[in-house]
């Protein structure tokens, strides 16, 4: 019996899983296999590829130029041919690094230490709005603002958890596309150029690129700008369009300069009760105020801070939903712009339009077809 059994195994072959299977289940019986993104795209209709149409090749092909003109210029062809840099010591009392910003009529200036001769960041207008936030929220504090210094910036940063202070910086020899990539991932406005002392092999700041700067430096070397012809309409990633920070006249500016810590942004559009755009605030308007490091304008309200505006304030640059990156590049080229306030022909708010927003679209739309 054993011996049968086992001649009986020896004989047997294991079952094709194909033809088992066939033997066993008719065709309606078969199993389906679902992938996951089976389930995505149920319920949705799944359509063709949109053919490219001319406005598209051609706005593809005008930032294709764009991006192979910065590859092969570098961040010292976009400094001017003369220019001024003021660096900041670490160990400099906040409000006279303010007082000196305000002498200079600049924004920003790279940060050096003394203690190890190295580059330590950039300061920038949202290290003021970040003190002032540290100080109303310490009120006790106050009274010792006088004695701040630069190098405290960081236990500034830690307590209010926002993001540190800028450090990334560009060599001059790399390509000014490196230096765009950079801005991007670091969301930052502005990068230093840094450079390598051949004697002391020490690190040395040569200037700093701004995005404006930069933008500029395209519009006036690049023609092909004007092939980037489709409407903002047709854009709706590039800009901000909802959820939107706003203020109004009547606003305390504390409340704006809230906003402008909380959503990491540097301007709020100033509108009217139905929405139409009055003014905007910008963060450069709180150093303004708090000149000669007296802090009680900022009790003020909107409408009273924006009187102690300089008269050489350049106004607000508008567009709209109609207007094509080739105009904005032309403003751009003409005038010292750093953002776009999007409106409708009612004058009423429909978004904003920042360099950073054009600097991405510009670097990166198109750019995984390349």
């Amino acid at each position: 019996m054993s011996g049968a059994d086992t001649a009986d195994s020896a004989t047997s072959a294991p079952p094709n899983p194909s033809t088992a299977a066939n033997d066993v289940l008719q065709p309606h019986e078969r199993p389906t296999f679902v992938t996951p993104r089976d389930f995505l795209e149920q319920g949705r209709p799944i359509l063709p590829p949109r053919a490219l149409t001319a406005v598209d090749k051609e706005e593809l092909d005008g930032l294709r130029i764009i991006r192979a003109f910065l590859k092969v210029r570098t961040s010292y062809d976009v400094l001017p041919l003369s220019y001024r840099l003021i660096v900041f010591d670490t160990g400099l009392l906040v409000k006279k690094s303010l007082n000196i910003l305000i002498q200079n009529g600049i924004v920003s200036a790279p940060l050096w230490d003394s203690k190890t001769s190295t580059f330590a960041g950039l300061l920038t207008t949202s290290d003021y709005l970040n003190v002032i936030q540290y100080y109303w929220q310490n009120p006790d504090a106050l009274a010792r603002v006088d004695q701040f210094r630069l190098n405290s910036l960081r236990d500034i940063e830690k307590s209010l958890g926002v993001t540190p202070i800028e450090t990334v910086s560009i060599h001059p020899e790399r390509p000014l596309y490196d230096a765009c990539r950079k801005m991007l991932e670091a969301r930052a406005r502005r990068i230093p150029i840094v450079d390598m002392d051949d004697e002391t092999r020490r690190t040395t700041v040569v200037s700093v690129i701004t995005q404006y700067r930069l933008l500029k430096f395209v519009a006036v070397n690049v023609k092909e700008t004007q092939k980037l012809r489709k409407p903002l309409k047709e854009l709706m990633k590039v800009g901000t369009y909802d959820n939107l920070a706003t203020a109004y006249m009547d606003t305390p500016v504390m409340d704006v300069i809230h906003m402008l810590v909380k959503k990491s942004i540097s301007s709020v559009p100033i509108i009217d009760k139905q929405g139409t755009v009055l003014n905007v605030f910008e963060s450069v308007d709180v150093i303004t105020l708090i000149k000669g490091g007296v802090y009680d304008d900022l009790n003020l309200t909107v409408g009273d801070a924006l009187l102690k505006r300089s008269d050489d304030f350049p106004g607000i640059y508008t567009c709209s939903m109609q207007d094509q990156l080739s105009t904005i590049y032309d403003t751009i080229r003409r005038s010292r712009v750093h953002r776009f306030i999007v409106i409708d022909e009612d004058n009423k708010l429909k978004g904003v339009l920042t360099l950073s927003d054009i600097l991405e679209y510009t670097l990166l739309e198109g750019e995984e077809n390349e």
